[in-house]
């Protein structure tokens, strides 16, 4: 049994949105092969065209009923209204590493920030759970922008087609680093995760999850035996820090945090990723990494160091090589497993702690 049972009451706006709607009336994106088949069913339909229909949507990028030139065409002209579940392209930037920002806009008008970050063997994409981010993380521009509500499970779904479209390649890889927090998005997270593993054909372990933490929800999370990556986002050597940078600290303290992590790593067998977002002269100074490796003695971890991104809405600085070096050095002596993991898309806005909701013109 599912510990974040699948139900639209998980977000009260998606609720709202989605009141005196049936489930055979939701965008069909997200669905599984035996509900669309029992779907084309209802609509008149032999069952063979459910098949046909999640080819098409999964694996053809449908947009609509009409894109799907198998189904006959006067069937199609009168289920033109039909709602796929698809989101449009409000704008879209290139940066010089090849990485592309894409500005998505949602049925209801909002508009949520999506990441293809290319490379010579892979495909990821960073993708976001919510519009906007609840958390207000003091260095991150999304928690700057306040938050409006979950996401659905096409909407996590559809931005990756819409990478993988756009690229003319399949996506490898799927990192939930993108606008909000997941894990107050558990429901639709986690089905989502399922959905693009069963029905999109990416494997759970290409996939990572990342968290400032939720009291109680990795707990429930390692409950689903997802084989997906935990990131956790400490950001911070103790719990003073901690505090000032993420306002949630005050009511899910690190040692608690770190607890539920020990407790994650017991019950999936799984490594636990701790990221780790260097700020020039706040949080990153040896003290600091020998702190954090206090923290992780005897912990099945890795800890990703992320040089802070500049955003216009804070005035933190991106610490230099020589500051970074020290950190790694002090980690590594005392058998802590670190890499520096330098964001993609940096001049575009489009880094790690970069994205938000902006409604520049397409």
């Amino acid at each position: 049994m599912a510990v974040f049972p699948l139900s639209p009451t998980d977000s009260p706006a998606l609720g709202q949105a989605l009141a005196g709607q049936s489930e055979a009336d939701l965008p069909l994106l997200g669905q599984s092969l035996e509900a669309l088949t029992e779907w084309m069913v209802a609509q008149g339909q032999p069952s063979y065209r459910g098949q046909q229909l999640y080819q098409w949507l999964y694996q053809q990028g449908a947009r609509s009923l009409q894109d799907v030139t198998v189904f006959p065409k006067a069937w199609r002209q009168t289920m033109a209204s039909v709602d796929l579940g698809r989101s449009s392209l409000h704008h879209r930037v290139v940066a010089s590493d090849g990485t592309v920002k894409y500005l998505l806009r949602l049925r209801d008008g909002q508009i949520i920030e999506t990441v293809g970050i290319p490379s010579a063997k892979r495909l990821t994409v960073c993708v976001s759970s919510q519009v906007g981010c609840p958390m207000a993380c003091d260095f991150c521009a999304t928690g700057k922008g306040g938050f409006v509500r979950n996401l659905a499970i096409h909407e996590i779904v559809d931005q990756v087609l819409t990478v993988q479209e756009d690229f003319g390649q399949r996506v490898s890889h799927i990192v939930f680093m993108g606008m909000g927090e997941p894990l107050l998005n558990a429901t639709h997270t986690v089905a989502a995760i399922r959905c693009l593993n069963r029905d999109v054909g990416i494997g759970q372990r290409a996939m990572t999850l990342s968290t400032v933490g939720v009291p109680g929800r990795i707990r429930a999370l390692a409950a689903e035996q997802l084989q997906v990556t935990l990131a956790v986002s400490l950001h911070a050597s103790n719990q003073i820090q901690r505090l000032q940078l993420i306002p949630s600290a005050g009511a899910y303290p690190l040692e608690a945090l770190l607890d539920e992590c020990r407790e994650y790593v017991q019950l999936t067998g799984r490594r636990v990723t701790f990221e780790y977002i260097l700020l020039a002269g706040l949080n990153d100074q040896p003290v600091n990494a020998a702190e954090l490796a206090q923290h992780l003695r005897g912990f099945q971890s890795h800890v990703n160091l992320i040089p802070y991104n500049p955003i216009d809405e804070a005035d933190y600085q991106r610490p230099s090589e020589a500051s970074i070096r020290d950190f790694v050095a002090e980690l590594e002596s005392r058998r802590i497993a670190v890499t520096v993991r330098y964001s993609r898309g940096l001049e575009e806005n489009a880094a790690c702690g970069q994205l938000r909701a902006s409604r520049r013109p397409a």
